[in-house]
């Protein structure tokens, strides 16, 4: 793992008797885009949220930049997923109330940014993600893939330095969900931010640098090094 942006070692997850993790070993490198793939069930997500600090796993240790995730309090954790990490889900999550630009703006908000820079970023990445038309209108009034290209600016805006996306795609017809990837992978790559990319799809996978596949909690690289 050495070089590695996130790691992960040892991870071991449980929900009651079911086990989502077992022995879980995991690296990505700034800049790098990691497919992980597995049927529904198999512990992708489970996977995700370790290494984003959102669950904490019952065993090993998740490493971030040369600190130890797994030991950092909540609130720590919280600090590090609105200023260095960016997420991106299935269905984008915007919030129903605000405006496409609002929504955007609102991680840089959150952080204690002025709303007039704040938007004023928000803008330029809604201008990259190809929706700057929509900036005015709310997510219930644009359409799915737009929607998702908000979603993707949202997660970008702050520069984070590992993007997390569970199925982006998911709700994407095939060519929506290739022009999403495509915008995320290539902005992704010029801010040299990880990319931790959950899907079952492999049209979605062939985005990536390198693919590794989680089953029964378990993991393989398909490139040959766990």
């Amino acid at each position: 793992m050495s070089g590695a942006l996130l790691s992960a070692e040892g991870l071991d997850k449980t929900y009651g008797r079911t086990p989502a993790l077992a022995g879980v070993r995991f690296s990505i490198r700034a800049g790098e885009v990691v497919a992980v793939m597995g049927p529904s069930g198999s512990g992708k997500s489970t996977l995700l949220h370790c290494l984003a600090g959102i669950v904490r796993p019952d065993a090993g240790t998740v490493r971030y930049d040369g600190r130890e995730l797994t030991a950092l309090s909540d609130s720590a954790r919280s600090a590090l997923r609105r200023q260095d990490f960016g997420f991106v889900f299935q269905f984008g999550q915007l919030v129903p109330e605000l405006s496409c630009l609002e929504n955007v703006a609102l991680p840089l908000r959150l952080n204690g940014e002025r709303r007039k820079a704040a938007e004023a970023k928000a803008r330029g990445w809604l201008e990259r993600l190809e929706v700057e038309d929509v900036a005015g209108h709310r997510p219930g009034e644009v359409s799915g893939g737009q929607g998702q290209r908000v979603a993707v600016a949202r997660a970008l805006v702050t520069a984070p330095r590992v993007v997390f996306a569970d199925e982006p795609t998911g709700a994407l017809d095939s060519l929506n969900g290739e022009r999403v990837m495509t915008l995320l992978t290539d902005a992704a790559r010029e801010t040299s931010a990880a990319v931790v990319l959950v899907t079952h799809e492999a049209r979605v996978a062939a985005y990536s640098d390198r693919e590794v596949v989680v089953r029964d909690g378990r993991i393989r690289d398909l490139a040959g090094v766990a």
